[in-house]
Protein backbone atom coordinates (compact mmCIF):
# COMPACT_ATOMS: atom_id res chain seq x y z
CA UNK A 1 0.00 0.00 0.00
CA UNK A 2 2.71 2.09 1.19
CA UNK A 3 4.35 1.54 -2.27
CA UNK A 4 0.77 2.35 -4.16
CA UNK A 5 0.89 5.86 -2.43
CA UNK A 6 4.39 6.84 -3.21
CA UNK A 7 3.23 5.88 -6.68
CA UNK A 8 0.41 8.25 -6.69
CA UNK A 9 2.27 11.17 -5.15
CA UNK A 10 4.65 10.88 -7.87
CA UNK A 11 2.01 10.54 -10.29
CA UNK A 12 0.54 13.95 -8.64
CA UNK A 13 3.65 15.57 -8.56
CA UNK A 14 3.17 15.91 -12.57
CA UNK A 15 -0.77 15.94 -12.43
CA UNK A 16 -0.98 19.19 -10.57
CA UNK A 17 2.49 20.48 -11.60
CA UNK A 18 2.89 24.08 -13.50
CA UNK A 19 2.06 22.46 -17.01
CA UNK A 20 -1.45 21.78 -15.43
CA UNK A 21 -1.83 24.80 -14.27
CA UNK A 22 -0.59 26.46 -16.89
CA UNK A 23 -3.13 24.48 -19.03
CA UNK A 24 -6.19 25.33 -16.75
CA UNK A 25 -5.48 29.23 -16.28
CA UNK A 26 -4.29 29.59 -19.88
CA UNK A 27 -7.73 28.10 -20.82
CA UNK A 28 -9.45 30.87 -18.43
CA UNK A 29 -7.27 33.46 -20.49
CA UNK A 30 -8.12 31.95 -23.95
CA UNK A 31 -12.09 31.84 -23.46
CA UNK A 32 -12.24 34.94 -22.19
CA UNK A 33 -10.86 36.45 -24.85
CA UNK A 34 -12.40 34.33 -26.93
CA UNK A 35 -15.98 35.22 -25.22
CA UNK A 36 -15.28 39.23 -25.24
CA UNK A 37 -14.80 39.30 -21.77
CA UNK A 38 -18.50 37.11 -20.94
CA UNK A 39 -17.57 37.90 -17.25
CA UNK A 40 -19.15 41.54 -18.25
CA UNK A 41 -22.67 39.27 -17.83
CA UNK A 42 -22.05 38.28 -14.40
CA UNK A 43 -25.11 40.79 -12.80
CA UNK A 44 -26.88 39.54 -15.93
CA UNK A 45 -26.53 35.76 -14.47
CA UNK A 46 -27.24 36.42 -11.17
CA UNK A 47 -30.69 38.25 -12.09
CA UNK A 48 -31.32 35.29 -14.07
CA UNK A 49 -30.93 32.79 -11.50
CA UNK A 50 -33.55 34.79 -9.31
CA UNK A 51 -36.23 34.81 -12.11
CA UNK A 52 -38.97 32.06 -12.48
CA UNK A 53 -38.57 29.26 -15.07
CA UNK A 54 -41.35 28.99 -17.86
CA UNK A 55 -43.12 25.60 -17.46
CA UNK A 56 -42.69 24.67 -20.91
CA UNK A 57 -39.01 24.83 -20.82
CA UNK A 58 -37.12 21.85 -20.62
CA UNK A 59 -35.52 20.74 -17.61
CA UNK A 60 -35.35 18.78 -14.03
CA UNK A 61 -34.53 22.02 -11.68
CA UNK A 62 -34.65 25.75 -11.92
CA UNK A 63 -31.73 27.70 -13.04
CA UNK A 64 -31.25 28.28 -8.89
CA UNK A 65 -31.75 24.70 -7.80
CA UNK A 66 -28.62 23.83 -10.66
CA UNK A 67 -26.81 26.85 -9.84
CA UNK A 68 -26.85 26.06 -5.77
CA UNK A 69 -26.58 22.01 -6.12
CA UNK A 70 -22.82 23.01 -8.46
CA UNK A 71 -22.41 25.51 -5.39
CA UNK A 72 -22.69 22.74 -2.93
CA UNK A 73 -20.18 20.77 -4.50
CA UNK A 74 -17.50 23.38 -5.00
CA UNK A 75 -18.07 25.52 -1.47
CA UNK A 76 -16.02 23.54 0.55
CA UNK A 77 -13.00 23.10 2.79
CA UNK A 78 -10.99 24.39 -0.14
CA UNK A 79 -12.81 28.21 0.40
CA UNK A 80 -11.48 28.35 4.28
CA UNK A 81 -8.45 25.43 4.68
CA UNK A 82 -7.23 25.90 1.34
CA UNK A 83 -6.96 29.81 1.20
CA UNK A 84 -5.16 29.23 5.21
CA UNK A 85 -2.41 26.70 2.37
CA UNK A 86 -2.09 29.24 -0.30
CA UNK A 87 -1.33 31.89 1.78
CA UNK A 88 1.17 29.95 4.75
CA UNK A 89 2.94 28.48 1.64
CA UNK A 90 2.77 31.67 -0.73
CA UNK A 91 2.76 34.64 1.35
CA UNK A 92 -0.48 37.39 1.29
CA UNK A 93 0.20 37.96 -2.84
CA UNK A 94 -1.70 34.51 -2.89
CA UNK A 95 -5.14 35.91 -1.95
CA UNK A 96 -4.47 38.10 -5.23
CA UNK A 97 -3.73 35.47 -7.73
CA UNK A 98 -6.71 33.20 -6.29
CA UNK A 99 -9.11 36.24 -6.99
CA UNK A 100 -7.68 36.45 -10.67
CA UNK A 101 -8.06 33.04 -11.14
CA UNK A 102 -11.75 33.35 -10.03
CA UNK A 103 -12.42 36.46 -12.39
CA UNK A 104 -11.17 34.26 -15.18
CA UNK A 105 -12.53 31.25 -14.26
CA UNK A 106 -16.11 32.92 -14.91
CA UNK A 107 -15.64 32.63 -18.51
CA UNK A 108 -14.33 28.50 -18.30
CA UNK A 109 -17.74 27.55 -16.25
CA UNK A 110 -19.43 29.85 -18.79
CA UNK A 111 -18.33 27.73 -21.37
CA UNK A 112 -18.50 24.48 -20.00
CA UNK A 113 -22.29 25.02 -19.42
CA UNK A 114 -23.20 26.29 -23.28
CA UNK A 115 -21.42 22.76 -24.34
CA UNK A 116 -23.34 20.69 -21.27
CA UNK A 117 -26.95 22.12 -22.28
CA UNK A 118 -26.32 22.22 -25.94
CA UNK A 119 -25.32 19.02 -26.22
CA UNK A 120 -27.62 17.16 -23.32
CA UNK A 121 -30.18 14.35 -24.29
CA UNK A 122 -33.39 13.23 -22.95
CA UNK A 123 -34.06 9.69 -21.76
CA UNK A 124 -37.65 8.14 -22.56
CA UNK A 125 -38.33 8.98 -18.61
CA UNK A 126 -37.63 12.72 -19.07
CA UNK A 127 -34.83 12.88 -17.56
CA UNK A 128 -32.33 15.41 -18.91
CA UNK A 129 -28.22 14.14 -18.97
CA UNK A 130 -25.54 16.16 -19.92
CA UNK A 131 -21.85 17.19 -18.83
CA UNK A 132 -18.68 16.54 -20.85
CA UNK A 133 -18.82 13.74 -21.56
CA UNK A 134 -22.07 14.00 -23.72
CA UNK A 135 -20.05 17.28 -25.48
CA UNK A 136 -17.25 14.81 -26.28
CA UNK A 137 -19.14 11.94 -27.56
CA UNK A 138 -21.72 14.22 -29.76
CA UNK A 139 -19.60 17.38 -30.63
CA UNK A 140 -16.12 16.16 -31.09
CA UNK A 141 -17.17 12.58 -31.90
CA UNK A 142 -14.43 10.91 -29.55
CA UNK A 143 -16.35 7.86 -27.45
CA UNK A 144 -13.40 6.72 -25.76
CA UNK A 145 -12.28 9.54 -24.40
CA UNK A 146 -16.20 10.52 -23.11
CA UNK A 147 -16.02 7.31 -21.42
CA UNK A 148 -12.00 8.48 -19.84
CA UNK A 149 -13.76 11.61 -18.21
CA UNK A 150 -16.44 9.26 -17.12
CA UNK A 151 -14.84 6.72 -15.08
CA UNK A 152 -12.29 9.47 -13.91
CA UNK A 153 -15.12 11.30 -12.54
CA UNK A 154 -16.76 8.37 -11.00
CA UNK A 155 -13.62 7.71 -8.77
CA UNK A 156 -13.03 11.01 -7.78
CA UNK A 157 -16.69 11.58 -6.51
CA UNK A 158 -16.04 8.92 -4.01
CA UNK A 159 -12.70 10.14 -2.86
CA UNK A 160 -12.49 14.08 -3.44
CA UNK A 161 -16.63 14.24 -2.90
CA UNK A 162 -17.33 11.78 -0.49
CA UNK A 163 -14.66 9.99 2.17
CA UNK A 164 -12.56 12.51 2.26
CA UNK A 165 -15.84 14.98 3.26
CA UNK A 166 -17.12 12.80 5.63
CA UNK A 167 -13.53 12.12 7.47
CA UNK A 168 -13.26 15.39 7.46
CA UNK A 169 -16.68 16.35 9.54
CA UNK A 170 -16.00 13.65 11.85
CA UNK A 171 -12.37 14.54 12.52
CA UNK A 172 -14.14 18.13 13.47
CA UNK A 173 -16.74 17.20 15.52
CA UNK A 174 -13.65 14.66 17.36
CA UNK A 175 -11.58 17.54 18.09
CA UNK A 176 -13.57 20.10 19.01
CA UNK A 177 -16.46 18.15 20.84
CA UNK A 178 -14.85 14.90 21.35
CA UNK A 179 -17.88 13.12 19.89
CA UNK A 180 -16.77 9.77 18.22
CA UNK A 181 -16.38 9.45 14.60
CA UNK A 182 -18.61 6.48 14.27
CA UNK A 183 -21.67 8.69 16.05
CA UNK A 184 -20.47 11.31 13.37
CA UNK A 185 -20.77 9.08 10.70
CA UNK A 186 -23.80 7.45 11.43
CA UNK A 187 -25.66 10.67 11.71
CA UNK A 188 -24.13 12.01 8.30
CA UNK A 189 -25.09 9.01 7.05
CA UNK A 190 -28.46 8.51 7.45
CA UNK A 191 -28.93 12.18 6.85
CA UNK A 192 -27.68 11.42 3.17
CA UNK A 193 -29.06 8.90 2.94
CA UNK A 194 -32.01 10.67 3.06
CA UNK A 195 -31.46 13.43 0.48
CA UNK A 196 -29.70 11.49 -1.90
CA UNK A 197 -31.92 7.88 -2.60
CA UNK A 198 -34.55 11.00 -3.68
CA UNK A 199 -32.40 11.87 -6.48
CA UNK A 200 -31.69 15.22 -8.27
CA UNK A 201 -35.00 17.17 -7.41
CA UNK A 202 -34.27 16.22 -3.42
CA UNK A 203 -30.81 17.17 -3.77
CA UNK A 204 -31.31 20.54 -5.29
CA UNK A 205 -34.51 21.10 -2.58
CA UNK A 206 -31.63 21.01 -0.03
CA UNK A 207 -29.20 22.54 -1.83
CA UNK A 208 -31.51 25.43 -2.23
CA UNK A 209 -32.28 26.13 1.28
CA UNK A 210 -28.74 25.60 2.82
CA UNK A 211 -26.44 26.55 0.30
CA UNK A 212 -27.88 30.48 0.95
CA UNK A 213 -27.90 29.39 4.60
CA UNK A 214 -24.24 28.87 5.00
CA UNK A 215 -22.67 30.94 2.64
CA UNK A 216 -24.61 33.66 3.74
CA UNK A 217 -23.71 32.95 7.24
CA UNK A 218 -20.26 32.52 6.36
CA UNK A 219 -20.20 35.87 3.85
CA UNK A 220 -21.28 37.73 6.85
CA UNK A 221 -18.78 36.55 9.85
CA UNK A 222 -16.26 37.61 7.44
CA UNK A 223 -17.29 41.27 7.35
CA UNK A 224 -17.98 41.33 11.09
CA UNK A 225 -14.22 40.20 11.37
CA UNK A 226 -12.84 42.43 8.63
CA UNK A 227 -14.96 45.36 11.00
CA UNK A 228 -13.13 43.93 14.14
CA UNK A 229 -10.15 44.34 12.02
CA UNK A 230 -10.88 47.55 10.29
CA UNK A 231 -8.10 49.64 10.75
CA UNK A 232 -5.80 46.76 8.92
CA UNK A 233 -8.15 46.15 6.04
CA UNK A 234 -6.50 48.88 3.71
CA UNK A 235 -2.93 48.23 4.53
CA UNK A 236 -3.77 43.82 3.98
CA UNK A 237 -4.73 44.90 0.46
CA UNK A 238 -1.89 46.63 0.06
CA UNK A 239 0.41 44.23 0.90
CA UNK A 240 -1.64 41.58 -1.04
CA UNK A 241 -1.57 43.34 -3.85
CA UNK A 242 2.36 44.35 -3.70
CA UNK A 243 3.43 40.80 -2.19
CA UNK A 244 1.37 39.31 -5.33
CA UNK A 245 3.64 41.85 -8.01
CA UNK A 246 6.63 42.53 -6.18
CA UNK A 247 9.85 40.47 -6.62
CA UNK A 248 10.95 40.63 -3.04
CA UNK A 249 9.88 38.35 -0.60
CA UNK A 250 7.33 39.25 1.92
CA UNK A 251 7.76 40.18 4.62
CA UNK A 252 5.82 41.85 8.13
CA UNK A 253 6.15 38.37 9.76
CA UNK A 254 4.61 36.13 6.78
CA UNK A 255 6.33 33.31 5.54
CA UNK A 256 9.39 34.69 2.81
CA UNK A 257 7.33 34.00 -1.02
CA UNK A 258 8.55 35.18 -4.40
CA UNK A 259 6.37 36.27 -6.95
CA UNK A 260 6.22 32.81 -8.45
CA UNK A 261 5.32 31.08 -5.28
CA UNK A 262 2.46 33.44 -4.97
CA UNK A 263 1.40 33.19 -7.97
CA UNK A 264 1.30 28.75 -7.96
CA UNK A 265 -0.22 28.69 -4.64
CA UNK A 266 -2.72 31.23 -5.52
CA UNK A 267 -3.90 30.05 -8.75
CA UNK A 268 -3.66 26.43 -7.75
CA UNK A 269 -5.99 26.76 -4.39
CA UNK A 270 -8.29 28.91 -6.76
CA UNK A 271 -8.53 26.54 -9.24
CA UNK A 272 -8.92 23.76 -6.75
CA UNK A 273 -11.46 25.38 -5.25
CA UNK A 274 -13.91 26.91 -8.00
CA UNK A 275 -13.49 23.62 -10.18
CA UNK A 276 -13.73 25.98 -13.51
CA UNK A 277 -12.11 23.29 -16.11
CA UNK A 278 -12.81 20.04 -13.96
CA UNK A 279 -16.13 19.49 -15.45
CA UNK A 280 -17.94 18.84 -12.72
CA UNK A 281 -20.02 21.19 -12.51
CA UNK A 282 -21.99 21.28 -16.37
CA UNK A 283 -23.11 17.94 -15.27
CA UNK A 284 -26.04 19.45 -12.83
CA UNK A 285 -26.30 22.21 -15.30
CA UNK A 286 -27.39 20.07 -17.90
CA UNK A 287 -30.36 19.14 -15.89
CA UNK A 288 -31.78 23.14 -15.58
CA UNK A 289 -34.59 24.12 -16.95
CA UNK A 290 -33.81 26.33 -19.94
CA UNK A 291 -34.76 27.44 -22.99
CA UNK A 292 -30.97 27.41 -24.91
CA UNK A 293 -27.94 26.71 -23.69
CA UNK A 294 -26.21 30.43 -23.30
CA UNK A 295 -29.59 30.81 -20.72
CA UNK A 296 -28.07 28.61 -18.59
CA UNK A 297 -24.48 28.73 -18.86
CA UNK A 298 -25.12 32.57 -17.47
CA UNK A 299 -26.23 31.45 -14.62
CA UNK A 300 -23.53 28.66 -13.91
CA UNK A 301 -21.14 30.95 -14.38
CA UNK A 302 -21.69 32.86 -11.36
CA UNK A 303 -20.76 30.09 -9.12
CA UNK A 304 -17.67 30.95 -9.76
CA UNK A 305 -17.91 34.12 -8.78
CA UNK A 306 -19.56 33.49 -5.45
CA UNK A 307 -17.14 30.78 -4.86
CA UNK A 308 -14.02 32.54 -5.31
CA UNK A 309 -14.32 36.04 -6.42
CA UNK A 310 -16.37 36.11 -3.01
CA UNK A 311 -15.93 33.69 -0.50
CA UNK A 312 -12.07 33.04 -0.88
CA UNK A 313 -11.42 36.62 -1.26
CA UNK A 314 -13.42 37.27 2.05
CA UNK A 315 -11.25 34.75 3.74
CA UNK A 316 -8.17 35.62 2.41
CA UNK A 317 -8.42 39.11 3.38
CA UNK A 318 -9.68 37.69 6.86
CA UNK A 319 -6.60 35.68 7.44
CA UNK A 320 -4.26 38.60 6.42
CA UNK A 321 -5.55 41.21 8.52
CA UNK A 322 -5.95 39.13 11.39
CA UNK A 323 -1.86 37.99 10.83
CA UNK A 324 -1.01 41.68 10.82
CA UNK A 325 -2.81 42.70 13.66
CA UNK A 326 -0.63 39.60 15.26
CA UNK A 327 1.82 38.25 12.99
CA UNK A 328 3.19 35.91 15.63
CA UNK A 329 0.54 33.45 14.94
CA UNK A 330 1.75 32.92 11.67
CA UNK A 331 4.74 31.32 12.73
CA UNK A 332 5.32 27.80 11.40
CA UNK A 333 2.02 27.21 10.89
CA UNK A 334 0.15 25.14 8.00
CA UNK A 335 -2.68 25.56 6.21
CA UNK A 336 -5.05 24.19 8.44
CA UNK A 337 -3.61 25.27 11.76
CA UNK A 338 -2.82 28.59 10.46
CA UNK A 339 -6.67 28.94 9.72
CA UNK A 340 -7.55 27.32 12.95
CA UNK A 341 -5.41 30.12 14.82
CA UNK A 342 -6.43 33.20 12.63
CA UNK A 343 -10.44 32.34 13.13
CA UNK A 344 -9.63 31.47 17.46
CA UNK A 345 -8.30 35.25 17.58
CA UNK A 346 -11.83 36.66 16.46
CA UNK A 347 -13.39 37.10 19.98
CA UNK A 348 -17.05 35.49 20.34
CA UNK A 349 -17.57 34.30 16.87
CA UNK A 350 -14.19 33.63 15.71
CA UNK A 351 -14.19 29.59 16.54
CA UNK A 352 -17.86 29.27 16.41
CA UNK A 353 -18.23 30.50 12.65
CA UNK A 354 -15.46 28.12 11.51
CA UNK A 355 -16.98 25.05 13.17
CA UNK A 356 -20.09 25.86 11.45
CA UNK A 357 -18.61 26.79 7.89
CA UNK A 358 -16.50 23.81 7.75
CA UNK A 359 -19.27 21.24 8.66
CA UNK A 360 -22.28 23.20 6.71
CA UNK A 361 -19.51 23.36 3.96
CA UNK A 362 -18.33 19.63 3.67
CA UNK A 363 -21.95 18.11 3.94
CA UNK A 364 -23.26 19.99 1.22
CA UNK A 365 -20.03 18.90 -1.01
CA UNK A 366 -20.89 15.48 -0.32
CA UNK A 367 -24.44 16.26 -1.26
CA UNK A 368 -23.54 18.11 -4.92
CA UNK A 369 -20.53 15.27 -5.65
CA UNK A 370 -23.44 12.64 -5.21
CA UNK A 371 -24.72 13.53 -8.61
CA UNK A 372 -21.83 14.07 -10.47
CA UNK A 373 -20.62 10.52 -9.64
CA UNK A 374 -24.09 9.06 -10.64
CA UNK A 375 -24.50 10.56 -13.71
CA UNK A 376 -21.24 9.62 -14.51
CA UNK A 377 -21.69 6.25 -13.65
CA UNK A 378 -24.98 6.59 -15.60
CA UNK A 379 -23.50 7.48 -18.81
CA UNK A 380 -20.87 4.32 -18.20
CA UNK A 381 -23.00 2.06 -17.38
CA UNK A 382 -27.18 2.67 -17.68
CA UNK A 383 -30.25 3.41 -15.53
CA UNK A 384 -29.35 0.26 -13.98
CA UNK A 385 -26.80 1.56 -12.08
CA UNK A 386 -28.04 4.24 -10.76
CA UNK A 387 -30.29 2.46 -7.18
CA UNK A 388 -26.96 0.89 -6.30
CA UNK A 389 -24.75 3.46 -6.99
CA UNK A 390 -26.72 5.65 -4.62
CA UNK A 391 -26.55 2.66 -2.09
CA UNK A 392 -22.72 2.54 -2.30
CA UNK A 393 -22.59 6.33 -1.88
CA UNK A 394 -24.29 5.86 1.01
CA UNK A 395 -21.83 3.36 2.49
CA UNK A 396 -18.93 5.24 1.63
CA UNK A 397 -20.08 8.17 3.71
CA UNK A 398 -19.84 5.43 6.68
CA UNK A 399 -16.35 4.09 5.56
CA UNK A 400 -14.89 7.65 4.80
CA UNK A 401 -15.64 8.61 8.83
CA UNK A 402 -14.10 6.16 10.54
CA UNK A 403 -11.22 5.13 8.26
CA UNK A 404 -7.96 7.33 8.26
CA UNK A 405 -7.37 8.48 4.10
CA UNK A 406 -4.29 9.45 2.91
CA UNK A 407 -3.95 7.39 -0.04
CA UNK A 408 -8.07 8.12 -0.93
CA UNK A 409 -7.18 11.79 -1.00
CA UNK A 410 -3.99 11.85 -3.09
CA UNK A 411 -5.89 9.08 -5.61
CA UNK A 412 -9.16 11.32 -5.51
CA UNK A 413 -6.67 14.58 -6.73
CA UNK A 414 -5.32 12.44 -9.43
CA UNK A 415 -8.64 11.56 -10.71
CA UNK A 416 -9.62 15.14 -10.98
CA UNK A 417 -6.35 16.15 -12.71
CA UNK A 418 -7.25 13.36 -15.51
CA UNK A 419 -11.25 14.31 -15.23
CA UNK A 420 -9.93 17.55 -16.45
CA UNK A 421 -7.62 16.87 -19.46
CA UNK A 422 -10.66 15.38 -21.30
CA UNK A 423 -12.86 18.43 -20.67
CA UNK A 424 -10.56 21.26 -21.33
CA UNK A 425 -10.33 19.61 -24.45
CA UNK A 426 -12.88 19.63 -25.25
CA UNK A 427 -13.36 23.66 -24.60
CA UNK A 428 -11.00 24.25 -26.57
CA UNK A 429 -11.66 22.48 -30.03
CA UNK A 430 -15.12 23.30 -29.56
CA UNK A 431 -14.61 26.52 -28.51
CA UNK A 432 -16.27 28.20 -32.27
CA UNK A 433 -19.53 25.97 -31.09
CA UNK A 434 -19.37 28.23 -27.76
CA UNK A 435 -18.56 31.75 -29.51
CA UNK A 436 -21.95 30.77 -32.04
CA UNK A 437 -24.25 29.70 -29.52
CA UNK A 438 -23.38 33.11 -27.60
CA UNK A 439 -23.39 35.11 -30.54
CA UNK A 440 -26.94 33.72 -31.36
CA UNK A 441 -28.33 34.00 -27.94
CA UNK A 442 -27.09 36.50 -26.25
CA UNK A 443 -25.12 39.26 -29.17
CA UNK A 444 -27.86 39.11 -31.42
CA UNK A 445 -28.75 42.78 -30.36
CA UNK A 446 -32.16 42.13 -30.23
CA UNK A 447 -34.41 44.10 -27.10
CA UNK A 448 -34.96 41.88 -23.84
CA UNK A 449 -38.28 40.88 -23.42
CA UNK A 450 -39.80 41.93 -19.99
CA UNK A 451 -38.48 39.08 -17.41
CA UNK A 452 -35.37 38.27 -19.13
CA UNK A 453 -33.31 38.99 -22.00
CA UNK A 454 -33.57 36.09 -23.74
CA UNK A 455 -35.65 36.72 -27.22
CA UNK A 456 -39.61 34.65 -26.76
CA UNK A 457 -38.77 33.07 -29.91
CA UNK A 458 -35.71 31.03 -29.09
CA UNK A 459 -36.15 27.41 -29.33
CA UNK A 460 -34.50 24.88 -27.08
CA UNK A 461 -31.23 23.00 -29.00
CA UNK A 462 -32.10 19.15 -29.35
CA UNK A 463 -28.64 17.45 -29.33
CA UNK A 464 -30.52 14.76 -32.07
CA UNK A 465 -31.17 17.62 -35.01
CA UNK A 466 -27.64 18.95 -33.90
CA UNK A 467 -24.67 18.00 -36.66
CA UNK A 468 -21.26 17.80 -34.70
Amino acid sequence: MQTIHDGVNWLNGYLWGPPMLAFLFGTHLFLTFRLRFIQRYTWRGIKLSLLRVEDDSEGDVSHYGALTTALAATIGTGNIVGVGTAVAIGGPGAVLWMWLTGVFGIATKYAEAVLAVKYRVKTEDGTMLGGPMYAIEKGMGIKWLAVLFSIFTSIAAFGIGNMVQSNSIASLAHDEFSISPWVTGGVITLITAVVVLGGIKWIARVCEGLVPMMAGAYIAGCIYILFYNFSYVMPALGLIVKSALSPQAAGGGFVGATVMIAARYGIARGLFSNESGLGSAPIVAAAAKSKNPVQQALVSATGTFWDTVVICALTGLVLVTAMMRQPEIAAGQNGALLTKAVFGTIPVIGQPLLVFALLTFVFSTILGWSYYGERAAEYLLGKKIIRPYRVAWVAAVMVGAVVPLPLVWDFADMSNALMAIPNLVSLIMLSTVIVAETRHHLWSGEPAPAGGFMSPAAEPVRVEEEEP
